[in-house]
């Protein structure tokens, strides 16, 4: 086999593998030309590395070095030495193993950090650590052993404890002296707060922590005498160890540097957003800073693609529901109306019911605010209020574009829901959400908007209403006996129920001890059919409307919260809880 040679990283980058490998005296023409010809031979599914492995032309450590060429990044060998202590710091244990980086040198006039990964295809790791440690970052790529071995050895504590870092964060000179200042910190003072490493460590455990415990919400919320940070996780906000009051500010800074916000601004509201890519997946998180009597309260909603399934069959929908859904949502025009309160789940629903329809003979356009998640075959449009990119508008619009089926995120006026009808009208299929508390109410929510019953009527094809409960945990499981009280929350008596299991969560390391594991939808849909038509036109109550569709077949939501106790899904309270103003 050839010597190898490494030529510098300009003389290789954007050029093909096997000129690469020429370059560094490993192959000749006629080697890599035979290998090309092999990966022709095989339909051009493998990569020409493997095919030039598989020949024993060269070894993995020769092709990760071209490799990394190919990207205009060095190879570095670290087996051999010995990364100080004070350069280590730089970058957490928690975020060193979720992104398999080491850092090699910091370079404190140009702010610049060295890191070696584990692949060239990692490059996304050096931009989220710009984002969240604000450094210049330059990347080399080692040997993925050499990585994990490096991994082992430097950062044997997968966690640093958040007491630890709030403990640094107390005893740290630098942002003590803020104490009590509030309002009369400088610019200059604000920066230096933000570029603390007490401070980036912090955020940065906070967000990684959240993400791993698949939180959809990270509260920093500013009190008279203390500062407090908590997380939502199923619905439910858990409160973290509070850090010290005097780091709100510089926490808030740093959140605002991060999701390139106006730093200097803390008298108006402010939003952004953190685009992110942990442990491979890519996670956005949405900001929101309000300005309070204590200081800025910044909410962090944890968009995590990589956890949503946007499956119909994967939304808690019980058999028969799934094919209301299905008839429901392939007719060829109409308007189709998802309502609950917020956090209900409503935009996963539509999701799903729009990738179900996905396909390349349908044209399909959203407009949301915000567009939450990104699918492919989807044209999403973001709407903007302040520019003057209302729902209204962007939907006149939509329509000139051809479409087939239509998205609004919601309807909150009757211009909204006038265009909306329209559009059914003229052929096209409409999804849209509402705030009302159960289906039957949502055709009083578009009358008081201002339409005549009779468009109503002529459009409206079906309402789903929802909402999201608790999933018991399964791996701590525990069959109970209700009282007779927690049956009478239910409208229930003992005799109701007979000898039906119930079920909760006892509380264990897989769910953080609340007995709870994800969550699953409780729907309520209510198809349209002549009698329910006939009643819209004589304007008759919700309440009537309500029994009319019980006839046809509608399982209210507190019924199908029945189901899901007896089928052990989830518990009395949190069909209760999620259930009683539906009933109302």
């Amino acid at each position: 086999m050839a010597k190898r040679k490494i030529p510098p990283v300009i003389e290789l980058k954007g050029r093909s593998l096997g000129r690469i490998l020429i370059k560094m005296g490993l192959l000749t023409r006629e080697k890599v030309h035979e290998c090309l010809v092999l990966q022709k031979e095989r339909g051009g599914k493998v990569k020409l590395g493997q095919i030039l492995l598989e020949q024993n032309l060269i070894k993995k450590r020769d092709l990760q070095i071209a490799l990394a060429g190919q990207r205009g990044m060095e190879y570095a060998d670290i087996e051999n030495i010995e990364i100080p202590q004070s350069v280590l710091e730089y970058v957490p244990a928690q975020m060193a193993r979720t992104y398999r980086i080491i850092p090699l040198q910091y370079d404190k006039s140009r702010n610049r950090l060295t890191v070696v990964m584990d692949s060239p295809d990692n490059f996304r790791a050096t931009d989220d650590l710009s984002t969240l440690m604000g450094f210049s970052v330059e990347a080399k790529v080692a040997d993925e052993e050499a990585i994990s071995a490096a991994l082992d050895k430097y950062y044997k504590e997968e966690d640093s404890s958040l007491n630890e870092l709030i403990g640094e964060i107390e005893s740290d000179v630098s942002l003590t002296q803020f104490q009590g200042r509030d309002q009369s910190i400088d610019l200059d003072d604000l920066k230096e707060m933000a570029d603390s490493t007490g401070v980036k460590k912090l955020l940065n455990l906070v967000l990684l922590q959240a993400i791993r415990d698949k939180a959809s919400d990270i509260h920093f919320e500013p009190f008279e005498d203390e500062y407090k940070m908590r997380y939502r996780i199923d619905g439910v906000l858990y409160e973290m160890v509070p850090p010290p009051k005097h780091i709100a500010m510089a926490l808030s800074s740093r959140i605002k540097v991060m999701a390139q916000l106006d730093i200097a601004e803390r008298r108006l509201p402010q939003d952004g957003r953190i685009p992110l890519v942990v442990g491979g997946n890519p996670v956005d998180l949405r900001v929101s800073i309000l300005p309070t009597m204590f200081g800025e309260s910044v909410v962090l909603r944890v968009l995590d693609r990589s956890q949503v399934d946007l499956r119909l069959d994967m939304l808690g929908l019980r058999e028969h529901e799934l094919k209301m859904v299905s008839q429901l949502i392939h007719k060829p025009n109409g308007i189709i109306v998802v309502t609950g309160p917020t956090g209900s789940g409503k935009t996963t629903t539509l999701y799903s019911c729009l990738k179900d329809l996905n396909d390349v003979a349908t044209k399909i356009i959203t407009t949301e605010n915000p567009v939450e998640y990104d699918i492919d075959g989807l044209v999403q449009v973001q709407i903007r209020p302040e520019i003057g990119l209302t729902f209204a508008k962007c939907l006149r619009s939509i329509l000139r574009q051809d479409p087939d089926i239509v998205m609004v995120g919601e309807v909150r006026d009757l211009e909204t829901a006038e265009i909306s009808i329209q559009a059914s009208l003229t052929g096209h299929l409409v999804f849209s959400t509402l705030h009302t508390n159960d289906a039957p109410s949502s055709v009083a929510r578009l009358l008081d908007l201002g339409l005549e019953p009779f468009l109503v009527t002529a459009t409206l094809e079906g309402i789903i209403a929802q909402r999201l409960v608790r999933r018991i945990c399964t791996h701590c499981k525990t069959e109970f006996r209700p009282t007779e009280e927690q049956l009478m929350e239910l409208g229930l008596m003992p005799e109701d129920v007979g000898d039906k299991i119930f079920f909760y969560g006892k509380g264990c390391d897989q769910c953080n001890n609340t007995g709870f594991r994800g969550r699953t939808g409780l729907y309520e849909i209510m198809a349209m059919n002549d009698e329910i038509r006939d009643l819209i036109m004589n304007h008759a109550s919700t309440a009537v409307l309500r029994e009319a569709a019980k006839r046809a077949g509608m399982h209210t939501l507190r019924e199908n919260g029945l189901s899901a106790i007896y089928d052990g899904i989830t518990t009395i309270e949190e069909v209760v809880r999620e259930t009683l103003a539906a009933e109302g």
